[in-house]
């Protein structure tokens, strides 16, 4: 079981940033890749942001150049620094952590709203 709590969502103007964070905790020796992922209201999740457990990194085209995950290993964080947020960017975003052992599974946090608006 590897629990995920995300926080650093808000309110926040165009062109404004935010930094978000995903606490990992429980079985996480499994964890492969940590990312983030956003979904505005009526849509499909899409895929923001990636990070591999050898720190490569990869993004959306939808974010590339306006964000950048990282990792704190020594936190079991991971984090995504969102610049330039426009009205448009979904605005719920969700830490994703997959492990490929002892099975293949997938761990969700609640996610964290972000906000953009004047």
């Amino acid at each position: 079981q590897v629990q995920l709590v995300e926080s650093g969502g808000g309110l926040v103007q165009p062109g404004g940033s935010l930094r978000l964070s995903c606490v990992a905790s429980g079985n996480i020796e499994n964890i492969e890749v940590m990312g983030w992922y956003r979904q505005a209201p009526g849509n499909q999740r899409e895929f923001g942001a990636s990070i591999l457990n050898d720190g490569n990194s990869f993004y959306a085209d939808s974010v590339k150049g306006r964000f950048t995950i990282s990792r704190d290993n020594a936190k079991n964080t991971v984090y995504l620094q969102m610049n330039n947020l426009k009205p448009e960017d979904p605005a719920v975003s969700s830490c994703k952590a997959s492990a490929l052992a002892p099975f293949t599974t997938t761990s969700w946090g609640q996610g964290t709203p972000v906000t953009v608006s004047s």
